[in-house]
């Protein structure tokens, strides 16, 4: 934490302002006595040790707070014992004041929370990456109160916020982290204005270009968008005034970083996507009246405009494990353009933006069990002690979003699962031996196998057999996280069984023989027949995998030639060596980070990165670097997984080296089209052609075209005169 005993007074002012807001904000929850135990937390966060704390970007400690604070109450809904825990948590996480001081002074509930927090701040200060295990830890703390999880979204949302203060490499850390793990959690506690709002962040500081385009783009359609929504809303405003409903009615622009997915999805531009905006319904209704009254809109939005039947999405009736409810229709509205109306009442609108903290101040209501089951399972998770770190974040984010299906069981009850969940599935959802022993299942009173998918209102009576045992294969049919988790863990148990087996054939085999088994013997033979564990090694023992006689003929010629078996292996790793150097750039193209020095380096094949993209190392599992593009499809996870191995990297000078690029490359599927294309690529661009590949459906061509190119500037002429081709529609780079 940076420490500066000089304050502004423009900070002085910020302070005060951001002060005022958290006192009028927080009023409403207000105690006797509160404002003084408010005024007592921000004492202790305002200084560290005498001096004025600031955070990582050089920002005043106690204007962060005070803002997490705000966050906390006006975002989040949450009550005063979240702020004053907000407030507490950067002196209680630097020493100023301990727990129990916390306790004493402002009451258990706080100290519960700051407990959290520090654990949290603990964990982190480890640097604590997803594949370390003190990441499960992290989690655990976030599950034991969701204050916690709710409080730090409320720090990341805040950090977002004030992310151009930070320098680029944290910058990329930050919104790799929040981007992977916290927009979708997010998501799952039914924060969406949140989860909205850091999915746009973090495209902002990860793909600046593509944001700012949008962002441009909506800018200039806002006035044409107004007036198409006023044209749509009015005729609706009148019929629901004559049936005496109170309401408000409204049009909301969608997401930049959802207009970007769907432009990536539908593989289109900006001007081809229709649904920029949804028009929203928010109802003044007594709780008794609230479904219908929602479904008395529906009739009248219905009855003005033409509705797509397949897009109806009833959240009212069966509110979605997050606690969402609303009613989604999808109708034709004027100049024949599709237009998303969305319908609840108030209190569904702030549950829908307030999430589980909304839940509270409906205690009781539809919604809340089913958290309680997510957060139970997220434990279940946690807990599994046998689960590695990888796998267990794989899990756990399956259950981070949630598009349900909702299916019965013989006795009527209602089940939740992940959309695309199977009959596996919900056999692991009753219980982890009822999925073992699953062999199918009668479905709607028709006999199904294990990979059939359930489908909303299914009746599913699961059918076993006790000679069943859970398969590998088994894996590529469920989709739920407790399904994985269980079915895992029963393979596990399956292999270590064998395992032991075979463990003890080897032992008793190398006993007639006269041997021992011993560490060294054992990893030269796992070695030697090809296998990644001593565990897989016995369980092909077990299982008749491997001859006895091969492992006895590799024992007796390997104590005939250690010597020579030896120096055979120098002899080939330094051939090895030799080999691998020559496939590489030349040494002064790339400068990578400056504490590395005779590194070997290639360039990665999946995003193909050339001379003037912006790029970073990644340490090889099996040694060397490999360059990436900083926005190569799988930045976010190497990022977010395996932080500690990234390097920074950039170009020194092109050399005379040329560099693979693939382009994609759609238009009207014209006969001379594809020779109009490779004429401007070769011939007016001078440009070498190593492949191409064009298929053609229903009038239309799309095709892969590989060239050799200098850098990004010769990359970005050549897409732009391919673009200039009379029937083309479309350009980009594979990999973007």
């Amino acid at each position: 934490m940076k420490m500066n005993n000089a304050i502004s007074d423009i900070e002085r002012k910020e302070v005060q302002q951001v002060y005022k807001q958290l006192l009028k904000a927080c009023m409403p929850l207000m105690k006797e006595g509160d404002i003084d135990l408010i005024r007592k937390a921000l004492s202790l966060t305002a200084l560290s040790e005498g001096k004025i704390a600031r955070n990582e970007a050089g920002e005043l400690k106690i204007k962060e707070s005070l803002e997490v604070a705000l966050v906390v109450v006006n975002e989040l809904g949450l009550s005063r014992v979240a702020v004053i825990g907000a407030l507490l948590y950067d002196s209680v996480l630097e020493g100023d004041v301990g727990v129990e001081k916390v306790e004493n002074d402002f009451g258990k509930q706080v100290a519960l929370i700051t407990r959290g927090l520090v654990k949290v701040g603990e964990l982190y200060s480890r640097n604590t990456s997803i594949k370390n295990e003190n990441f499960r830890k992290l989690l655990l703390t976030f599950a034991e109160d969701i204050r916690v999880v709710l409080l730090i979204i409320a720090n990341r949302l805040r950090t977002m916020r004030s992310l151009a203060l930070y320098n680029k490499d944290d910058q990329e850390r930050i919104s790799s982290e929040v981007a992977y793990l916290y927009a979708p959690m997010a998501h799952r506690l039914g924060l969406y204005n949140i989860k909205s709002e850091m999915e746009d962040l973090v495209m902002k500081f990860t793909n600046r270009d593509m944001y700012s385009f949008i962002a441009r783009k909506l800018n200039e359609t806002k006035r044409a968008r107004d007036k198409y929504i006023k044209e749509f809303i009015e005729p609706l405003e009148k019929q629901l005034s004559k049936q005496g409903l109170q309401f408000e009615i409204k049009g909301r622009t969608k997401t930049i970083h959802s207009i970007y997915n769907k432009i990536k999805k539908q593989n289109t531009e900006f001007e081809n996507v229709y649904d920029l905006f949804a028009i929203r319904v928010i109802l003044n209704s007594d709780l008794e009246k609230e479904k219908a009254e929602c479904w008395q809109v529906y009739s009248v939005v219905t009855d003005k405009y033409q509705p797509n039947p397949s897009r109806l999405r009833d959240w009212i009736s069966v509110p979605k494990s997050n606690g969402y409810e609303s009613l989604h229709t999808t109708v034709l509205g004027p100049d024949k353009k599709w237009v998303e109306v969305q319908i609840r009442t108030e209190r569904m609108n702030e549950v829908a933006e307030k999430g589980l903290a909304a839940h509270w101040k409906y205690k009781g209501h539809k919604g809340e069990k089913g958290m309680d089951e997510w957060l139970a399972n997220v434990r279940e998770i946690l807990e599994n002690p046998e689960l590695n770190a990888v796998d267990f974040i794989d899990d756990f984010k399956l259950d981070l979003y949630d598009e349900e299906v909702f299916v019965f069981t013989p006795k009527g009850d209602l089940r939740r699962l992940k959309k695309g969940a199977t009959v596996l599935d919900f056999a692991f959802e009753i219980h982890s031996e009822v999925g073992k022993k699953c062999v199918g299942a009668r479905v709607n009173n028709k006999n199904v196998p294990i990979k059939y998918e359930l489908k909303n209102g299914d009746h599913v009576d699961i059918q076993t057999t006790t000679n069943q045992e859970p398969k590998k294969d088994w894996l590529n049919i469920v989709v739920t996280s407790k399904a994985k988790s269980k079915l895992k863990q029963a393979l596990r148990d399956i292999e270590y069984k064998e395992a032991e087996i075979g463990r003890e054939m080897l032992v008793r085999r190398l006993k007639n023989w006269k041997y021992e088994l011993n560490d060294q013997l054992l990893n030269q033979l796992v070695k030697f027949f090809g296998f990644k564990t001593v565990q897989d090694f016995m369980r092909a023992i077990a299982i008749d995998k491997i001859d006895f006689a091969r492992i006895k003929d590799y024992i007796t010629k390997s104590e005939r030639k250690e010597e020579e078996a030896s120096e055979t292996d120098k002899e080939r790793s330094a051939e090895n060596f030799v080999a691998g150097n020559e496939s590489l750039p030349d040494d002064d193209v790339l400068m990578i980070d400056k504490n590395l020095t005779n590194v070997d380096y290639k360039l990665a094949k999946c995003c193909n990165p050339i001379f003037g993209d912006e790029i970073f190392g990644f340490v090889a599992s099996m040694g060397g670097i490999k360059i990436h593009r900083k926005n190569c499809p799988n930045a976010v996870d190497m990022h977010t997984k395996f932080g500690y191995r990234i390097v920074k990297a950039q170009w020194t000078s092109g050399a005379d080296a040329t560099y693979q690029a693939t382009l994609k490359v759609t238009g009207v599927d014209d006969i001379g089209i594809v020779t109009n294309i490779s004429q401007v690529i070769s011939k007016e661009m001078k440009v070498k052609i190593r492949s191409m590949s064009i298929d053609s459906h229903e009038g239309v061509f799309e095709g892969n075209v590989t060239v050799f190119v200098d850098n990004t500037n010769s990359l970005s002429a050549l897409i732009k005169k391919i673009k200039n081709v009379k029937g083309v529609y479309s350009v980009s780079r594979v990999g973007a």
